[in-house]
């Protein structure tokens, strides 16, 4: 373990959030270590503002329960405490132990799936076990908000020197217990500008095939985190080089011609770059229009294999088409209803558009969300425009 003083590092009191110390200072001086734990810890020290801030301590769920009556205890495999206030939830978690070193309760809390995955780990110990279970070096760094010093385990400070993403432990093992992390990899090197590691980066094509065994509802928040928070070109770029976008969504991409992968790979693009530039301009997006971007060219196709089949007409197969696609992307990802009604907007107003055009955009030329949703028709238009002429 190294420890750095206040004196070698940039962390000051004034940058934690006021509820995160209040439930630090309590936590202590009820007896328990409690430390500021994890990516606040790293983004003070990079000079970036921290979007939480999770705290680490030696004090079990319900005993953290005990002493907030704010406090809601979540999770099966791991479980946390969430410390609920006005504008803001800190999240508090247990030092996770070494299992090896706990027999009798690795029996009682301990389980996994017959692929490595944990399911059940509600396994308690020490800080330095706690480091040793965490997934990224530069995510695992203690704060004692009493005299500001930093604990590092694993090598954090050097690899945020370094600009390095790094797994702890064997990268194998890590991505069978846990196959969100090859996502969470992807994600930190694109946000921070980071490398990955070789041996992090070696492991992840070799067990992508892992990412369809995780929840669905886990899968749609771990992406969203991903593609839509201002990094999704960088980040969909690199789920292609790691061989992760095929598994992810097992039908846009497997089991269509090349000239309609195309498509729904260009559109995709465009999409994620226009709304990287609206994040970085502070303006809000609409996480549907992506989803609706990505899944454009299967309900078209099975459009056009509906009428085919059953000879009836479009807006019949349109209908049927919408519920076959939308009903297989919630089954993979667990689309919230609320993005699935606004992505059966989209398209029934791309669909109006596409056949009284001239009509449509008068009527609804001031309404801002049916120009956003007109300027995506364009897009899509001009995309498939350049791909045909391109195959003349």
């Amino acid at each position: 373990m190294i420890i750095i003083h206040k004196r070698n590092h940039n962390i000051s009191r004034k940058k934690i959030s006021k509820n995160a110390l209040k439930i630090l200072f309590r936590l202590n001086k009820s007896g328990y270590q409690a430390y500021l734990v994890g990516g606040s810890v790293r983004d003070l020290i990079i000079g970036n503002e921290p979007k939480d801030f999770d705290l680490a301590t030696n004090a079990t769920p319900f005993e953290i329960q005990k002493l907030f009556k704010n406090c809601r205890l979540i999770g099966r495999r791991f479980q946390i405490a969430h410390i609920i206030f006005k504008k803001e939830i800190i999240e508090v978690s247990t030092f996770r132990g070494n299992t090896k070193n706990k027999q009798i309760k690795k029996k009682i809390f301990k389980k996994k799936e017959k692929l490595g995955i944990l399911l059940r780990d509600n396994v308690f110990g020490e800080i330095e076990e706690d480091a040793e279970r965490r997934d990224l070096t530069i995510n695992t760094l203690y704060l004692n908000i009493f005299d500001l010093s930093i604990r590092d385990y694993v090598g954090g400070i050097q690899d945020i020197k370094k600009k390095i993403i790094r797994l702890i432990g064997d990268p194998e093992t890590r991505y069978r217990e846990d196959p969100v992390r090859m996502l969470r990899v992807i994600r930190f090197s694109v946000q921070l500008n980071m490398r990955i590691e070789r041996k992090t980066a070696i492991a992840i094509p070799k067990l992508a095939k892992l990412i369809s065994h995780v929840p669905a509802a886990r899968l749609y928040s771990e992406l969203n985190k991903l593609l839509q928070t201002g990094c999704g070109y960088k980040a969909y770029k690199k789920l292609k080089k790691f061989s992760l976008l095929k598994r992810i969504f097992h039908f846009p991409f497997l089991h269509y011609n090349k000239r309609i992968n195309l498509l729904i790979n260009t559109l995709t693009i465009h999409v994620l770059k226009k709304n990287d530039k609206k994040i970085k301009r502070k303006k809000k997006i609409n996480p549907a229009f992506l989803w609706s971007a990505i899944l454009w060219y299967p309900y078209v196709f099975h459009i056009e294999k509906i009428q085919n089949d059953k000879k009836i007409n479009y807006k019949d197969a349109a209908y049927i088409s919408l519920k076959i696609i939308l009903k297989k992307a919630s089954y993979i990802l667990s689309i919230p209803k609320q993005i699935i009604f606004a992505i059966k907007e989209i398209w029934n107003i791309i669909n109006i558009i596409k056949f009284n055009k001239k009509k449509i955009f008068l009527k609804n030329k001031k309404n801002k969300k049916f120009h956003e949703i007109y300027k995506l028709y364009i897009l899509k238009k001009n995309i498939e425009k350049k791909i045909i002429f391109s195959e003349i």
